[in-house]
């Protein structure tokens, strides 16, 4: 079976120009206030990656998706300071997870701008700490380095990744054989596995916050 390889073509053989778009309108999605948790733009970047197969078009789709990300970053700075105290009761804030909005804040008390970039890998803390640094008034010449460089570290980090498995597909389809079926079933359970359990979670945090409220 080449399904791997064939799939990975299938990504590659894409206007590149088009995937340039979708992969930066996910990066925006996964940073966006809000619209990360509705898309999983880390996972559809990873999987765009697989066509970074130049180094030109490698260094292309990384910049594509670190302009995503701080994209992303702008749009809850900018929600921060509009609504400054009035954050944490917001739907957005509230969708996400209050607790999670309490751990960028803080990160932020504790690391100052430091804290957009070091918990730029964090699950959903990373897509609030923007919020939180605009809330805080964190002032805009600090906030704008620290966004571009944790921008530039999860790009570099799901597109290498995304790259790095499109390269190694034909290696990966010869050492898995007729197990290839199998791995997809693993990986489909898996996936859906952590999916309930995401929404499980999500369901809890906002009952938990309705108690509270």
């Amino acid at each position: 079976m080449d399904w791997i390889a064939e799939g990975v073509q299938a990504v590659s053989d894409l206007p590149f120009p088009l995937l340039g778009l979708v992969a930066g309108a996910m990066a925006f999605a996964e940073s966006g206030l809000g619209v990360g948790s509705v898309l999983p733009g880390e996972t559809g970047v990873l999987l765009l990656g697989v066509a970074a197969t130049t180094p030109g078009r490698f260094a292309a789709l990384l910049l594509i998706v670190a302009l995503g990300v701080t994209a992303g970053d702008h749009v809850g700075y900018w929600l921060g300071q509009r609504y400054a105290g009035r954050m944490r009761d917001t739907r957005a804030v509230r969708r996400l997870g209050v607790r999670h909005w309490d751990r960028a804040t803080d990160a932020l008390h504790r690391h100052g701008a430091a804290a957009v970039f070091l918990t730029r890998l964090v699950p959903v803390v990373r897509t609030l700490t923007p919020a939180a640094a605009g809330a805080a008034h964190l002032p805009y010449n600090r906030f704008l380095p620290a966004s571009l460089a944790g921008s530039l570290l999860w790009s570099a980090v799901y597109v290498g990744l995304g790259a790095f498995a499109g390269a190694s597909a034909a290696h990966l389809e010869g050492l898995l054989g007729r197990f290839s079926w199998l791995l997809l079933a693993a990986v489909a359970l898996v996936a859906a596995a952590v999916a309930v359990l995401r929404r499980r979670s999500r369901a809890a945090t906002d009952h938990g916050d309705d108690e509270r409220a």
